[in-house]
């Protein structure tokens, strides 16, 4: 069983690390940016989404953990008309495959709803099948598609 710890700040500066480089690696990967200017876009995403880091208001950093173990980390945010928001949801390669994620969905479910928000969305690139599998089976419709051909 998972719990969801909020995210302490010496915990952000490591997520934070990790997150802009992966961020990047996944636009460069979608081919949104290109790898000379991918890292720059994504430490300008980061502080725009999270001025005051961890303490940034109507956002939810969390550590998932299994007992003492950290698995991974999930954030929530809120936003207009009782809309929240999930930027990331990352599960530690080696504990993958395990049922993490979909226990921190429904744990973050129980958080949005104490906040009061009334759905949640998210985005996934394309290209990661694993994920898009995940949040179909919890509910999750497509809203959008986006389609593009390289020529």
């Amino acid at each position: 069983m998972v719990r969801l710890d909020k995210m302490n700040s010496s915990e952000f500066e490591e997520y934070l690390k990790y997150a802009i480089k992966n961020y990047a690696g996944e636009h460069v990967k979608a081919g949104n940016w290109n790898e000379q200017e991918a890292i720059s876009k994504s430490t300008k995403a980061y502080e725009e989404l999270l001025p005051e880091g961890e303490k940034t208001a109507d956002n939810e950093l969390f550590m998932i953990r299994d007992g003492e173990e950290e698995v991974g980390i999930i954030w929530l945010a809120q936003g207009a008309n009782d809309k929240g928001f999930i930027y990331d949801l990352e599960i530690q390669e080696d504990s993958r495959g395990r049922g993490y994620g979909k226990q921190a969905m429904k744990e973050i479910e129980k958080v949005a709803r104490n906040l009061n928000l009334k759905s949640i969305g998210l985005h996934v690139f394309a290209h990661n099948q694993i994920a898009r599998d995940l949040y179909k089976n919890l509910g999750y419709a497509e809203t959008n598609i986006k389609m593009e051909k390289k020529i």
